[in-house]
């Protein structure tokens, strides 16, 4: 019978052999950049019709060719307060959100959906501004704040950022949702859908400018985009609300400038992701502009000098590098 033992000759040259071969590859790992290491940017987002969705697939897109190593994915989801969540639990690399949402985040605003402070996020970049958009259909008879009561609203998805931009603006205007004779949660495209179907009077959407689902909108039936005055905005009591205008031509029939209300959108990650990872992710957002805005005209008004203020969140170090190295930060 032949022996099933290996001579200990031949063991010993193959334990040195694995050894030798494990510690080469510990030290080819080792002397690797970190984001090569890791495998995976999850994009968290928003609704498919709104803003976030489109800048987030071209990101992905241009993470995908600027970053060695990394596989990109883009989520959909309820946008801010979802995305906030999402992040401090690890599920997702970077995401968007408004800036009230990350402060009641940072915070811990139970009624803003944020249990406890979330306080492993970190900021990338401050971006475009969302403009609150108030549209009401021209057969509703709705022409200013006060003409809403009574009627039919739709504030978007529960606890969203547009539905906590909603509660400030109501509440501004001296209205509560008792005062309206419907109220839906419902993300943009779905609201449009009702309104087309006359089942609603009017959209609060939290956007950038020229949101498709608005633009979709207009295109089915005359609109009538309400102006929310200065002196509303003063009353919301919070500096990350700031009047503003929505120039006229924005939406077809919109033939005039209109009072409004705009509030910074943000790219936030959190403390787990590696500083490396974060530098790359800020570098190449700032060195691909141009593909944000060919995605959507809002991040035209994505400008570096202003990518590090309005958030009392810390920036992520390896965004506070890349801060350094174009003069931004000292």
């Amino acid at each position: 019978m032949k022996s099933t033992h290996t001579r200990p000759g031949i063991d010993a040259r193959r334990r040195t052999l694995l050894t030798a071969s494990l510690a080469g590859a510990a030290a080819s790992l080792a002397g690797m950049p970190a984001f090569a290491q890791q495998k995976f940017i999850n994009i968290l987002t928003g609704g498919q019709s709104g803003v976030y969705y489109p800048l987030g697939v071209a990101l992905g897109q241009i993470y995908s060719k600027a970053i060695p190593g990394v596989r990109t994915s883009v989520q959909a989801t309820k946008a801010s307060a979802e995305n906030l969540n999402l992040l401090q639990s690890g599920r997702g690399e970077i995401a968007f959100t408004l800036a009230d949402s990350l402060s009641d985040a940072w915070n811990g605003s139970e009624e803003a959906g944020f249990k406890n402070p979330l306080k492993k996020l970190r900021v990338i970049a401050g971006i475009y501004p969302n403009y609150i958009q108030i549209v009401a259909s021209e057969e509703s008879g709705i022409k200013t704040l006060a003409d809403l009561k009574g009627k039919r609203i739709s504030v978007g998805a529960p606890r969203s950022g547009t539905e906590l931009n909603a509660r400030a603006v109501v509440r501004a205007a001296g209205l509560t949702y008792k005062d309206f004779s419907k109220v839906e949660y419902l993300p943009f495209g779905e609201s449009v859908e009702l309104m087309k179907n006359r089942q609603l009077d009017v959209t609060l959407q939290s956007a950038g400018l020229g949101v498709a689902s608005i633009r979709d909108l207009a295109t089915s039936l005359k609109i009538v985009v309400v102006a929310v005055p200065a002196d509303v905005v003063a009353k919301i009591g919070d500096a990350a609300y700031q009047p503003t205008t929505i120039p006229a031509n924005t939406y077809p029939g919109q033939t005039a400038d209109v009072p409004g209300i705009a509030i910074k959108n943000f790219l936030v990650t959190h403390d787990g992701v590696s500083d490396d990872i974060a530098y790359a992710m800020t570098k190449g957002l700032f060195e691909h502009l141009d593909q944000m805005v060919a995605a959507h005209s809002a991040a035209k008004a994505i400008k570096r000098e202003e990518a590090t203020s309005g958030s009392a969140v810390p920036l992520h170090p390896g965004a506070q590098k890349y801060y350094k190295e174009v003069g931004l930060l000292k």
